[in-house]
């Protein structure tokens, strides 16, 4: 076996398998074992589907399964069920990432829901994520370039449950989401903008440990088709964030 190729160790396959679909009728699948790990190995390389190296199986197997699983949500589902397993943190971190993406992610039709890239500025996307105390993920959104970080923020946090505390930097620092957060019953552990005549308190001891969320995107990003999007599709590159932050942060 080629030290070149990625596999999914025993280890892996253990917590990953409990968790795929079953009892879909018709043919039986392909080894899923075999395939995932050539779906993986595209997106750590940022090879081309068509060059998938030929131990995992043929590339139209490959890309398929990948493809017909992202527009069912299927990756992103196995991604939140691992993600929600165990105790809720009581500290979550968020912050957002660019992320450039490549001139074959903007070939289809204008008015695309699917797509999410910038409408000016250029071709970019932008990742926003929260990761728990421990800097492993637990929720993504993708936006385009330029849309502002704190529009994701209450969103983001109602998908998973809500914490004690929420660390963020100077770009969530508004009143609309402080005073959410209030009511929520979670402290924000945020720094105020030069533009306060009167800033907040803040918890300089906690605020340090939001460093595990820039380290989490620097993981993610060694993935190369994280850190250069290809997928013209949104659901297809949100699968690619859930594959990789299942294999980087929860098995």
């Amino acid at each position: 076996m080629s030290k070149s190729l990625f596999w999914l160790s025993d280890e892996a396959w253990s917590a990953m398998e409990p968790h795929l679909p079953r009892g879909k009728a018709g043919k039986p699948r392909v080894d899923d074992r075999r395939v995932i790990s050539g779906i993986l190995h595209v997106l750590k390389t940022g090879c081309r589907w068509r060059d998938v190296p030929a131990a995992y199986g043929p590339p139209t197997t490959i890309y398929n399964r990948y493809n017909r699983w992202s527009q069912r949500r299927i990756w992103q589902r196995i991604f939140e069920k691992m993600a929600a397993a165990g105790p809720v943190p009581d500290e979550l971190s968020i912050d957002s990432s660019h992320v450039k993406a490549h001139r074959s992610a903007a070939g289809s039709k204008r008015g695309n829901s699917r797509k999410r890239l910038a409408a000016r500025g250029g071709r970019t996307s932008k990742i926003h994520a929260l990761a728990d105390d421990r800097g492993r993920p637990v929720a993504f959104a993708l936006t385009p370039g330029n849309i502002a970080d704190i529009t994701m923020a209450i969103p983001l946090i109602g998908m998973v449950a809500k914490p004690k505390r929420l660390l963020a930097d100077k770009a969530y620092d508004a009143d609309s989401l402080r005073n959410w957060l209030k009511r929520a019953k979670i402290k924000a552990v945020i720094p105020s903008t030069a533009a306060r005549r009167t800033p907040y308190p803040l918890d300089h001891k906690a605020y340090r440990r939001r460093n595990l969320i820039e380290r989490m995107f620097c993981k993610l990003k060694n993935w190369r088709r994280i850190a250069t999007r290809y997928d013209r599709h949104a659901q297809n590159y949100l699968s690619a964030l859930a594959l990789a932050a299942i294999i980087s942060a929860w098995i």
